[in-house]
Parts: structure tokens; sequence; C-alpha cells
């Protein structure tokens, strides 16, 4: 039998670094707890109302993951420097909201090596491990470089890409059949393909803005799943408003459905009911 349990505006899945992951939703004013529910049947139907995550208006279409359109033209977490964090112009005084920028780009960022579907590259600000790594599905997550802003890191990261992946395959990182990669030994051949470069930067910006991250063991994360789809189905609530099945697991931002997988971060800001098997 399902019971309703909560029902409200969803925000991305809350995730805590244990043996295995643990997973709750935000629903509405409720934080649900929904690792346990592995094995059982869930139902999640959206009302068909979507509110802006930021100003909570209600709104037809959200656009970059749950903002209505005139918070996504206006405000500094909508800009293109998100995604790219190397064109970040909060130096420039060009910054749409610098208070904003001061409290998220001018903060410590972390350049790190993740094994989701294969070694990438990423950036996160440092208060975000391992909480980025888990949101990327990632087995396997190792620090390699601190600095000062987000520009720096999108700098480095852009070094980096030229050598290895910036993105995960999302549907490889689902199928669950990802090989353990020797981190360690990505990280030093990066580190000296990309060492006259470093340490321009370092010679530029100073030690302490620059910085290699030196005796950290490489992260090990476990997600809980108890069947990985073969074929993977993605599931979408403009399409259908009811998602159900028995969840087979949780890695990401997905849930893992015996009917197919969906991405509830996409879905931030919609109305949700969520019913779980008791």
């Amino acid at each position: 039998m399902l019971e309703q349990v909560a029902q409200g505006s969803l925000r991305k899945m809350q995730a805590r670094l244990e043996a295995p992951v643990n997973y709750k939703i935000p629903i509405g004013d409720s934080a649900v707890a929904i690792s346990a529910s592995v094995g059982k049947t869930i139902r999640l139907h959206y009302t068909g109302t979507i509110n802006c995550v930021h100003c909570a208006k209600a709104i037809n279409k959200s656009f970059n993951q749950g903002y209505c359109y005139g918070c996504f033209q206006k405000l500094a977490q909508c800009d293109i420097c998100i995604m790219q964090p190397e064109k970040c112009h909060y130096d420039q005084g060009t910054c749409r909201e610098p208070s904003w920028g001061e409290q998220f780009c001018q903060q410590d960022h972390i350049i790190y090596l993740a094994n989701s579907s294969g070694v990438k590259v990423g950036i996160t600000r440092a208060t975000q491990v391992p909480t980025r790594w888990i949101d990327q599905g990632a087995i396997q997550a190792l620090p390699i470089m601190r600095v000062r802003s987000r520009l720096q890191s999108g700098t480095l990261e852009v070094m980096f890409k030229k050598y290895v992946a910036d993105k995960t395959n999302w549907r490889t990182m689902l199928k669950g059949n990802v090989d353990a990669i020797d981190l360690e030994q990505e990280r030093q051949r990066l580190l000296a393909l990309c060492k006259t470069e470093i340490d321009e930067m370092v010679a530029h910006f100073g030690p302490f803005a620059i910085s290699i991250i030196n005796g950290v063991s490489v992260i090990d994360i476990d997600y809980p799943v108890r069947n990985y789809p073969q074929k993977v189905v993605s599931l979408n609530f403009d399409k259908q408003a009811t998602v159900e099945g028995v969840l087979e697991g949780i890695k990401g931002q997905y849930l893992i459905l015996d009917t197919g997988v969906i991405n509830l971060r996409k879905f931030s800001g919609y109305n949700i009911q969520l019913s779980l098997e008791k």
C-alpha cells in the first residue's frame, strides 16, 4: 500500500556521504528520507504547478532547472559563467550581483578528478565537497588543486581538459558498469603535462592563491543501488504526470526505478506529491 508522505515544491536531493550515500528528497517543508525505500514501490505525481525556485512565482515553464524567465535573465547564478567558470567577470566589475559573486565566486574552489563514467576533471566550491561528487554519481574522487576564486578554477579546468574529459556520460554512469581508475596516477600525469602553465599561474597569483593538494587519498563513494538498468529509459514529468515503480536505487540526482530513471534536479520547482510503500 502506498501512502502520501509529502507534497510541495521539489528541490534537488540532499546527500550525505555514508556507506552507502544517505539521500533525502526535499519537498515543500519536508525532507523525506528515501534510501531506506530501495526495493519498495514509490510514486511521484506532478500536480501541474511549477514555482520559480528563487522568487516562487507560479510559471508554466522553468529555465535552468527551476527558474522563471525573469530570474533566469537577471540572476548572477544563471549567468553563462556558472557553466563556463573561465568566463567569470566579477573582477571586471560587470557581475550581475556583486554581493552574490563575492559569496559564491570569490571563495576557495577545488579542482578535482572524478570517476563517474570514466575519469573527468571538474571544479567546485570547497564547501561543496563531497556533495558535488555525489551529485555527479562519481564512484571515486580526488581533489588535486585549491585556488582562491572561480575564475582561477575555470582557467585550470580549461587547461586540464585538453588531456581529460570534463563531462559525465549520464547513461554510462547509471548502468553501473564503471571500472575503478587509478586517480592518483592520472593526477600525476596531468600535473606533469600542465606544469609550465601551473607555474605561470602561481607566479602571477602567488603560492597562497594557487596550490597543489598533496597527501590526500582517493575517496570511494558507494550508492544505495540494488539493480542497475541494462537499458536506460528516461522519465519526464512534462510527458507523464505520474512516475511510479519499484525503487531499484539512487545515484547522482537520479532515482532508478524498474520503469525508468528520473533526474529530480531537472524538475526543481515542480509541485510533487510523493507516496511511499509502507
